[in-house]
């Protein structure tokens, strides 16, 4: 939603999503935020949960920096599933968990990378028994690594909604629905809202979704499908590629209960965004759609309506699959995720010091700016493009036009001229550059530029009839022939064709 972010300068430098089209990303480029219905976990499943988690095949691992679970059993699950996260061979071992609330029926937990996001804490929807709502909805708050603008911050809404396709457990589901759709149009409009779960929704007309992804008076809260496939996703061929239930079990992967919908404002363009073509419909012949970076992990699009492929999976291979169909069985789920492409941030020098400055002169000097976005936690490729403009005051010009620099690489070089023919020798240049750039923490930058403007260099030479001519001319070549030291003007030490040419400049531009 547009109204959702400080904008800045969003039509001028927005970036088509069309320019992103991703595959996945390395594991250590932008954020990756999952959901997993991990199966009334209570403990264990260490080395399962190792492969699926941090496994790796032909490059692609699950890898995600906040891992949102449904079906946890107790304080004591979410410890064991912390320690593992941590222990897994390939893990960073800065996992961290947010605080667990123990509520009727199985329950939510959030765990996240301590080094990648900052949690701000939870808000609890409560279940109602008195109108259905069988279980919590958890609303987890994060801020982001380096970044402190409200619209980097994400609320995340973790939610497991009543299972059945009749009307009643439809009806129930859109209680559930309310409740989080209210919620989040209480929050600031900037922060990035996404709900993610076991939905139990078997087609995107059901009014739960509806609620969830629909208009209303008020759209602060309107969540929606990154990879835009509506539909009736329950036992359709067409949607193998996002199923996510059951791959463990006879019935078999026909179903897209698992899914995570985020903030329009996550696909305009500006400031942290869903890494792919927001809005575009996910492949219907192939998982690995470049257009993308939301994964059914797991479900490589060869197992509808049987039980989750495990030679061949051309997705994570036959060790990652077995070890998501082991941890799935009794009619699991598969984990869902996504990547977020962090903001540019602006680098540049914060002053230029012009020095001694001849009277009179247009001299240059170059500066550099560019996207100092921090690559060694992000990658080069999870980070945004900096765009930017700049303006000076007067007597100071500086390009003009749209500028853009992508993460790691050298920044841009541009040349100022400082026109000082109206400032006064003796006197001081105290000027500034501005940035104006989409930098969401700093949309404004300002370079200070100083200096001094030298001696004018005519005056020991003025002779006394009022007027700058050539008899002022011969007072100082007569000085420079005798090796007179006022004559000396550089500050070289020698008398040369240097000490006539800054003479003549400042003579000409008519120091008095």
């Amino acid at each position: 939603m547009k109204n959702r972010k400080q904008l800045g300068l969003v039509r001028a430098w927005t970036l088509v999503a069309a320019g992103l089209a991703a595959t996945v990303c390395a594991a250590d480029d932008g954020l990756r935020i999952a959901t997993w219905n991990i199966s009334n976990y209570s403990g264990g499943r260490q080395s399962s949960l190792n492969s699926s988690i941090y496994g790796s095949f032909e490059g692609r691992s699950m890898s995600p920096d906040v891992l949102v679970c449904q079906e946890i059993l107790s304080q004591s699950a979410v410890n064991q599933l912390l320690g593992i996260l941590n222990a897994a061979p390939g893990s960073p071992g800065d996992w961290s968990a947010g605080q667990f609330i123990n509520g009727p029926d199985t329950d939510n937990a959030v765990f996240y990378r301590n080094t990648r996001v900052s949690y701000l804490g939870v808000t609890v929807l409560p279940a109602d028994g008195t109108s259905g709502a069988p279980r919590d909805v958890n609303r987890y708050d994060f801020s982001i690594v380096g970044y402190d603008n409200v619209s980097t911050h994400l609320a995340l809404y973790s939610t497991h909604m009543k299972a059945g396709s009749g009307s009643s457990d439809q009806a129930r589901r859109l209680i559930e629905a309310r409740k989080i759709r209210d919620n989040a149009e209480t929050l600031d409009p900037a922060v990035n809202i996404m709900v993610l779960g076991d939905f139990n929704i078997q087609s995107s007309t059901q009014a739960a979704y509806q609620e969830m992804t629909g208009f209303q008076s008020n759209n602060d809260g309107r969540f929606a499908d990154p990879i835009n496939t509506p539909g009736s996703w329950n036992n359709s061929f067409t949607y193998r590629f996002v199923h996510t239930q059951d791959p463990s079990g006879a019935g078999g992967m026909d179903d897209r209960h698992d899914q995570i919908l985020i903030d329009p404002a996550l696909g305009d363009g500006v400031g942290l965004e869903y890494r792919g073509l927001f809005g575009t419909p996910y492949s219907n012949s192939t998982w690995n759609d470049p257009n993308h970076s939301y994964r059914s992990w797991g479900n490589d699009g060869t197992s509808f309506d049987v039980a989750l492929k495990v030679i061949g999976n051309t997705m994570v291979g036959p060790e990652i699959a077995q070890a998501l169909k082991t941890i799935a069985s009794g009619g699991g789920h598969l984990p869902v995720f996504l990547d977020l492409t962090l903001p540019g941030k602006i680098a540049a020098d914060v002053s230029i010091d012009l020095g001694p400055i001849p009277f009179g002169s247009v001299i240059q000097e170059t500066f550099d700016v560019g996207n100092g976005g921090d690559v060694g936690l992000w990658g080069d490729t999870g980070i945004g493009d900096i765009n930017y403009t700049l303006e000076a005051d007067p007597g100071v010009t500086v390009p003009v036009g749209v500028f853009s620099d992508a993460a790691g690489g050298a920044l841009n070089t541009h040349t100022l001229d400082a026109d000082l023919a109206s400032n006064p020798a003796g006197g001081s240049v105290s000027s500034e550059i501005r940035i104006m750039s989409n930098d969401v923490d700093t949309p404004v930058h300002v370079i200070a530029v100083t200096g001094t403007i030298v001696g004018c260099h005519v005056a020991d030479f003025v002779t006394p009839f009022g007027t700058l001519d050539f008899f002022d001319v011969l007072a100082f070549l007569d000085a420079f022939a005798n090796g007179e030291p006022e004559a000396e003007l550089t500050g070289e030490g020698t008398h040369d064709f240097f000490d006539v040419q800054l003479f003549l400049s400042t003579f000409s531009a008519g120091c008095p």
